[in-house]
């Protein structure tokens, strides 16, 4: 965990204490600030004793800080109602910072800014901050943070930030942060996805797998996400650290940002299918190294025949 600064009133609210959201909460308390939090199932403070509980959402409107760490962005809205009708009776005070560190929309996160801005009379800021390394960087207070705020905002929240993360960046304003985020999916994916089908490869030709991941890490091939996930596919370990199905939500903000960024992204349109795949075979609720499973349940299915003439079916190209 990171030492902090000063921080504005070092007073946080905290919603969502899930499989991140609650050591996320917790090194926040043990950074020395005052959180109190709110779950929608009571049973998961007794992780975090240290945390406060709020009878409801609407409690932390006079908190200067109020993090959610829920699935997605209909979830926040959802849990945010009574917070900005409490604001729209009686305006928070100036500065007050709602905090995004969900994989949310780059595009709707904007559109909750200004919602927010207009529930709040303008006294409240959207920051999205969304994060990445899994329950391990969570628990260890070394996720990396990627922030859109303006400078002003990112400045006054580092102390807050540092407590959950190593590796804290400002990306630019409000949205910058989740297409980082969603930047930051699609290699972790298409990553994953492509170790689970060398992995498949190479088992049903008679290779050990993790013979092969080892090999594999010492070269170009070497990634973090083959250090961290490599041994979980090679095992066929699916034990759940973060539903694989957030993935397939995920690469939909990637799509989305595409187009409206007028880009291609081919690879993120195949990864979003073979993710789409793996939600359709009932996997979704394990972990993100479950992709192999798919990869091999798409194999018992009658191999497809590419066109006749393409490279891949043995094409001059190929001779």
């Amino acid at each position: 965990m990171n030492s902090t600064g000063s921080a504005p009133g070092r007073r946080a609210g905290f919603i969502g204490l899930g499989l991140m959201g609650a050591p996320m909460a917790a090194n926040l308390a043990a950074g020395g600030w005052d959180v109190t939090g709110w779950n929608r199932s009571e049973g998961a403070f007794d992780a975090v004793p240290a945390i406060k509980r709020a009878a409801s959402v609407g409690d932390l409107r006079d908190e200067p800080v109020i993090v959610f760490m829920l699935p997605d962005l209909p979830f926040i809205e959802d849990a945010a109602t009574g917070l900005l009708s409490a604001w729209r009776a009686v305006p928070p005070a100036a500065g007050t910072a709602v905090v995004i560190m969900s994989s949310v929309s780059p595009i709707e996160v904007r559109r909750f800014g200004d919602t927010v801005a207009e529930a709040s009379a303008g006294k409240a800021v959207v920051v999205d901050a969304p994060v990445s390394g899994g329950t391990v960087g969570a628990q260890q207070g070394t996720l990396a943070i990627m922030v859109g705020a303006s400078e002003a905002d990112f400045e006054r929240l580092h102390p807050l930030f540092s407590t959950m993360g190593s590796t804290v960046r400002r990306m630019g304003g409000l949205g910058s942060g989740s297409l980082a985020k969603a930047c930051n999916q699609l290699i972790v994916g298409s990553t994953t996805a492509a170790l689970a089908e060398a992995a498949e490869l190479a088992e049903h030709s008679g290779m050990d797998v993790e013979a092969l991941f080892d090999v594999l890490s010492g070269g170009l091939a070497g990634s973090r996400v083959l250090e961290v996930i490599g041994p979980r596919l090679a095992a066929k370990d699916y034990h759940p650290t973060g539903p694989a199905k957030f993935m397939h939500k995920d690469l939909g903000f990637v799509l989305d940002s595409a187009r409206a960024a007028g880009t291609a992204v081919p690879i993120a349109t195949a990864a979003t299918e073979l993710y789409a795949e793996l939600k359709r075979q009932g996997l979704g609720d394990q972990d993100l190294a479950v992709v192999r499973q798919t990869v091999a349940n798409l194999g018992a299915i009658p191999a497809w025949s590419p066109p006749a003439g393409s490279p891949a079916a043995g094409s001059p190209a190929n001779s």
